[in-house]
Order: C-alpha cells, then structure tokens, then sequence
C-alpha cells in the first residue's frame, strides 16, 4: 500500500510479532521459568493492537464489522464499560478468543523467529557487548553471513534524507 494511513491486517499482525520477540527472545535463550517482567509493557500493547484488530478494525474470524459503540473508543472507562456490558456474553468470549487466537500465532511465529535465527541473533549480541552501538548497515551485513537473503516481506528500507528526522 502507497498510502501511508492506510495499514494492512498482515502489517499489524507483523507488528504483534515484533512485539513479542523480546517475551521470545528470552524464553529460547533463558528457558520458560526464567522469562522477566521486561516484556509487560510490550505484552500491553500488542494486545491492545490485537484487540483493536479485532475490535475496532473487524479484522478477524468473526467478522467485518466494528463492534465497539462510537462513545466507548474514546479513553473513558465507563464507556469502554457500558459498550461491554451491552454486547452479548457469547460475543465478548469470541472477542477474546480471537484476540488470543491473534496473539498465540504471532508468539508462535516470534519463537520460531528467534530460534531459526540463534546463531545470528548471538553474534549481534557479540558484536554488541563489544561495541555497544551498531548502525543498520553494520547489523545488516551480520546478518547477512547467517541469512541468504532477508525475504522482502521483512525488509525495513533504509533511511532516506527525505525521512531523517530534521
């Protein structure tokens, strides 16, 4: 898509993959009773993405529609409230249910990510504690001794003048 406003369904959930390597990252590399607290903030918002997918966005199994009430996307409380309360049970636990279902593949895909990528994500991490800081040409040609080439789904461009910050 061209149109910068506009994000896709495969988009948001890339973001909700993302968002979750951190979580994954530490379960791989540490085992499952050692992943922290560190992810909290991470978890927050990819399900807050997750369920405005849902939600708001009508992106998911139960259909295109939205199906929050106006009043209750604003940030008051009692709206989000009264708009749950007027919504069938059995649609709040589809609601739920899609959003976890959203959430279970995206780490899926995260565990996968960082565990096909191990040996490369090590050697980031060498590099790092000894340099600190690495530019994203520097990270690319890492990568690029461990991955034939990155598909171009997952390519981020690199920066052009036009969108440096000035």
């Amino acid at each position: 898509m061209d149109d910068p406003t506009l994000i896709s369904r495969q988009q948001l959930f890339a973001r909700i993959v993302g968002g979750l390597g951190g979580r994954a990252a530490e379960e791989v590399i540490f085992g499952e009773p050692e992943v922290t607290t560190g992810a909290a903030g991470d978890l927050q918002q990819i399900t807050g993405l997750a369920k405005q997918m849902v939600v708001t966005f009508g992106m998911s199994e139960i259909g295109p529609w939205s199906l929050m009430e106006g009043g209750a996307q604003s940030g008051d409380v009692i709206m989000r409230m009264m708009a749950r309360n007027s919504m069938s049970e059995k649609l709040a636990e589809d609601i739920d249910s899609a959003v976890k279902r959203l959430s279970d593949e995206a780490y899926e895909i995260a565990l996968s990510h960082i565990r096909n990528n191990r040996e490369a994500i090590d050697k980031i991490v060498e590099v790092l504690l000894e340099k600190e800081t690495i530019n994203g040409d520097e990270f690319r040609a890492i990568l690029s001794e461990f991955v034939e080439e990155i598909p171009v789904e997952n390519r981020v461009p690199p920066a052009t003048p036009a969108a440096l910050p000035a």
